[in-house]
């Protein structure tokens, strides 16, 4: 089975038990500033999982598109990647513990309706009790009766283990002493696939003299899914309360499904990863069965799939937020191609590597035909760029070898050089780099960006404060008032919003003229003058698209959507399919000024407003 039967196998046996099957969210969250990506299936259900009813009602399943930048520089390893899908089912105040873990030890076990897996391979885990919440002995008592159906005679201990809520608790967050005020979690059950002794017997592992288990780092243990009984809220005060209604937030990593299915703990070796492995050969003619070469190309392999999906999500390689990641990961990749090649000749042909990705994904995530030359051309464009900087620090370490750890580490930050390229130059050179010193440097960083993470999440949720509210409403103002004066090619590539500013990415190729701003800030506030009502409707989506409501920049939708209009019902200023909140008046709203524009290539613009003071 490839990753696309899996997913299909999963929508039909959740559809079969009375879910809704929704589209995937995009990778940028619509509107939220309180985190660059979507890293995690429960991000764009967060509101009904707090209560708002879904418009499909309380059963939902999706494979939700996920990009978690935080690892990086571990990528590398067999099993981690920062693009995945997650598989995910939800109950919104419906069924719970004894409902979820008894259909996805189904999923997991059935020939006919799931993916066969041997049950003696399975092993779960749940909470062990803490932070105010008991022990989960209820999900014990099912996993037993699960596995004694089996044929398979368990206890605690066995192929169920107890942990900490450092492994078995789940909100955003982490852990209940990180989650912020208004953040929802709870305590999980997790699924692990176990691949064999002899990976933590092998003679090389360093875990071959220790005891094993299924949250242990030996190889042996794979998770496979996690389901979240999401029963709990933060308060100001750092208790933990009730949620209005028990809900059940499932996610199974769809690559490491299929990994399971192969029984092969490779992850890299899946449908959708081994091709480009194989074409990774073909252009550094080197070998993945050598274990020196395994890293580098599966860091090449994950970067370029993840690129591939953000540039098509409307990122666009820069200094800043999203960009800034998106740019890391290519230039990493190049990177990597150059250890495993030693030149930095031909290293845009890595741009090749993307229309395996969208071949593969097509038609579920990209238009082939259409997609695949924009995002090739934006990947190729950037390494050529960047080929340039990479020349010139492998020239600056051979003028000057004496080079200690910091600036090493700044050779890292300022080229992308990771360690052992600076390693490798300068042992050709018979130099050595300090690297307890780098590692000290890299650690500072880490914890920077961790912090930097964790700050992100910041109130928990979307802003929904009243002048984010606000800034929702003006994206669509903007939008109508873009295409009435530069014309109905104009169509939203994205946006993000602050509580200082609202910034809106579209499709246009050239520079707006001071006059044609102007024009668009007359509109916008004109609109806002006249006290225009914004009205919000529930309807099914091909009636929502025939009144003429416009669609956020390619995004899939389900079959209920909500569409907000402004102005008269007949003929309307404004009318768009979203999700964010909204004022029910444009008279709520202040004057709004273009404050800056930018070109991001691609024949995209990005300009930035902000209410007058």
């Amino acid at each position: 089975m490839t990753i696309n039967d899996i997913r299909q196998k999963f929508f039909s046996f959740m559809e079969k038990r009375g879910h809704a099957i929704i589209p995937s969210a995009t990778l940028v969250p619509e509107g939220d500033a309180t985190t660059l990506f979507t890293s995690a299936g429960m991000q764009p259900m967060m509101p009904y999982l707090l209560g708002q009813k879904h418009p499909l009602g309380t059963r939902i399943a999706d494979s939700q598109k996920c990009f978690r930048s935080v690892d990086i520089d571990e990528i590398g390893d067999s099993r981690h990647t920062t693009f995945f899908e997650m598989l995910g089912n939800w109950s919104l105040g419906d069924y719970f513990k004894k409902e979820q873990l008894n259909w996805f030890f189904t999923f997991l076990t059935n020939k006919d309706e799931g993916l066969g897996l041997d049950p003696n391979k399975l092993f779960v885990t749940v909470f062990e009790g803490g932070s105010g919440v008991k022990k989960d002995n209820e999900a014990i008592e099912i996993w037993k009766s699960l596995f004694a159906k089996a044929g398979i005679e368990t206890k605690e201990g066995d192929h169920i283990f107890a942990y900490s809520s450092d492994k078995n608790w789940w909100s955003r967050a982490g852990a209940p002493d990180y989650m912020p005020a208004g953040e929802p979690g709870g305590p999980d059950s997790e699924v692990f696939f176990d691949f064999g002794e002899k990976l933590k017997l092998h003679e090389n592992s360093p875990f071959k003299n220790s005891k094993c288990h299924p949250n242990c780092d030996c190889g042996r243990f794979l998770e496979i899914g996690n389901s979240v009984f999401m029963q709990y809220l933060k308060n100001e005060d750092g208790s933990l309360v009730d949620l209005p209604s028990k809900n059940i937030d499932f996610g199974g990593g769809l690559t490491r499904l299929e990994a399971a299915v192969n029984s092969d703990p490779d992850m890299f070796k899946i449908s959708s990863l081994l091709p480009i492995i194989q074409e990774i050969e073909k252009l550094s003619n080197k070998s993945y069965r050598d274990l020196e070469n395994q890293p580098p190309m599966r860091v090449i392999a994950d970067h370029i799939t993840a690129a591939t999906f953000l540039i098509k999500d409307g990122v666009f390689p820069c200094n800043k937020a999203q960009g800034y990641v998106l740019r890391r990961l290519i230039r990493r990749a190049a990177v990597k191609m150059y250890f495993l090649t030693s030149t930095i000749d031909n290293l845009e042909d890595i741009s090749t590597l993307s229309p395996i990705v969208t071949k593969f994904y097509s038609p579920l995530y990209f238009d082939f035909k259409k997609d695949t030359p924009a995002i090739q051309g934006e990947i190729k464009m950037e390494i050529i760029k960047f080929a340039k900087a990479l020349g010139k620090g492998i020239k600056d370490l051979q003028k000057n070898p004496q080079v200690d750890g910091k600036a090493a580490f700044d050779l890292y930050q300022s080229y992308g050089f990771p360690l052992e390229i600076t390693a490798e130059v300068l042992s050709q050179m018979g130099q050595k780099v300090d690297i307890e010193q780098f590692q000290k440097e890299f650690l500072k960083h880490k914890e920077l960006s961790r912090t930097s993470s964790v700050s992100m999440f910041k109130g928990g949720l979307a802003d929904n404060s009243e002048t984010v509210t606000a800034y929702h409403t003006v994206t669509h103002l903007l939008h109508a008032s873009l295409r009435q004066i530069l014309g109905e090619h104009v169509g939203q590539k994205g946006s993000n919003i602050t509580f200082e500013r609202l910034r809106f990415d579209f499709s246009h190729k050239e520079k707006l003229s001071d006059k044609e701003i102007h024009l668009i800030e007359r509109l916008i506030n004109q609109k806002i003058q006249e006290k225009l009502p914004v009205l919000r409707e529930e309807l099914p989506k091909e009636k929502a698209l025939e009144k003429g409501a416009l669609a956020f920049f390619g995004q899939k939708y389900p079959d209920i959507v909500s569409v907000y209009t402004i102005g008269d019902e007949i003929n309307p200023f404004s009318r768009e399919l979203c999700g964010g909140p909204h004022v029910t008046n444009t008279q709520e709203l202040a004057k709004i000024k273009v404050v800056k524009q930018e070109s991001l290539g691609a024949g995209t613009r990005r300009l930035y407003i902000q209410f007058e003071k």
